[in-house]
């Protein structure tokens, strides 16, 4: 198949953002595959395995399952606890084990059949958060720019919350991987059978991610002697069928039940509600945003986070010159981090990620969000070590 006219490219960014001339490459190098309607960069774009991250892209009749990676799903939660202020005991809580890369000693079938999920063989790492950027962080709210639209939470100013990120913990590799195993790395026409095979059990991995960020947000609370519900939850890592778009010019509409556009996110969340939460790094702010872009232009994504500034590799280089462990465990506005992994602490220091003031700035600048609110980390979770 090839596309009817000339895919759009489109980066919401200021010529101030921090981005690689490398992720712009893969933008438009993204944007030239066969059946590209247009290609969506956010500010907090980056260079990624052979696609950006930070991006989304609008396809007619294909999809490509390898430019959203193998963690299927992967994505942020919000929830509210019944902890306030006056409860914060940081250090009390930064010696807690918590233990979230160790298998929940729960009944992990029964718990995603309670969900309508199906068992599968990585029901273990259900209610794990997995390596990399994931975490579980306790928030305060900072400030709230917006009450109208503040109160439409159901949160009080005094209360906690816990924002968890992770994905669907080797499932989605999985499913990605059969894929590429039969079709390698290219598209396939969205009303295949491959494709209605790969997304088949892409649903799953979205539907399981999901469900293992509240089993990670429930575990948390728990230590801490709180509980969690679920205020929000964002994708950023997903195929799905674009909102229904207007009748073409003859007026006869699209067949019936024929889904005719598909968005890839990867790592760009999914903006098709009222509200999003972009976190920065452990050592910022993270900002709860309304959006209020016309959801087409922006291919209904926003930026997912603040977005790396260097690889990992580069990263630990330059955080071990400039930093010691000391320093990175304590951040500048406060918050405690448990990471007893040294080259994931350096890794994600918050040096290495862009500015998320300016990523939010560019939004709003760019028309496509509005600030509600900001949260101020208290206490973020990465690992301990694995011997328990």
């Amino acid at each position: 198949m090839k596309t009817l006219t000339e895919t759009q490219v489109r980066l919401f960014a200021s010529p101030t953002s921090w981005i690689e001339g490398e992720a712009v490459r893969q933008l438009y190098a993204t944007a030239k595959l066969d059946g590209m309607r247009y290609a969506v960069g956010f500010p907090d774009l980056h260079p990624g395995k052979g696609s950006p991250v930070g991006a989304a892209f609008v396809s007619e009749g294909m999809i490509y399952p390898h430019l959203i990676g193998g963690d299927i799903g992967c994505g942020m939660a919000l929830f509210a606890t019944d902890l306030v202020r006056r409860d914060v005991k940081l250090d009390r809580w930064a010696a807690i084990r918590f233990d979230l890369e160790h298998p929940w000693e729960g009944n992990h079938a029964e718990y995603l059949a309670e969900r309508e999920i199906e068992s599968t063989e990585f029901d273990q790492a259900l209610g794990t958060i997995g390596g990399g950027n994931h975490f579980a962080e306790l928030q305060a709210v900072e400030e709230v720019v917006a009450p109208r639209e503040f109160k439409r939470l159901n949160l009080g100013k005094q209360q906690l919350v816990v924002l968890v990120h992770s994905g669907s913990r080797g499932l989605g590799e999985t499913i990605l991987r059969a894929h590429v195993d039969e079709h390698f790395g290219n598209g396939v026409e969205a009303e295949s059978f491959a494709a209605m095979e790969y997304l088949r059990g892409h649903d799953v991995a979205v539907r399981w991610a999901r469900v293992n960020r509240e089993l990670i947000a429930g575990r948390f609370c728990a230590a801490l002697g709180a509980e969690a519900e679920r205020l929000w939850d964002g994708c950023h890592n997903s195929i799905v069928p674009s909102p229904p778009t207007p009748l073409p010019p003859d007026g006869r509409g699209w067949p019936s039940g024929r889904v005719r556009e598909w968005i890839h996110r990867k790592g760009a969340v999914d903006a098709s509600g009222d509200f999003v939460i972009i976190p920065g790094s452990r050592g910022s702010l993270s900002y709860l945003v309304k959006v209020t872009g016309d959801g087409e232009s922006h291919a209904w994504s926003l930026a997912h986070g603040a977005g790396r500034k260097w690889a990992r590799s580069q990263a630990r280089q330059r955080m071990r010159e400039r930093f010691r462990v000391s320093e990175l465990v304590q951040t500048r506005v406060g918050g405690r981090v448990i990471c007893e992994e040294r080259d994931l602490l350096y890794e994600e220091a918050p040096a290495a990620y862009k500015n998320i003031e300016a990523v939010i700035q560019d939004l709003v600048d760019s028309g496509l969000v509005s600030v509600v609110a900001t949260f101020r980390p208290l206490l973020t979770y990465k690992t301990r070590k694995q011997s328990r």
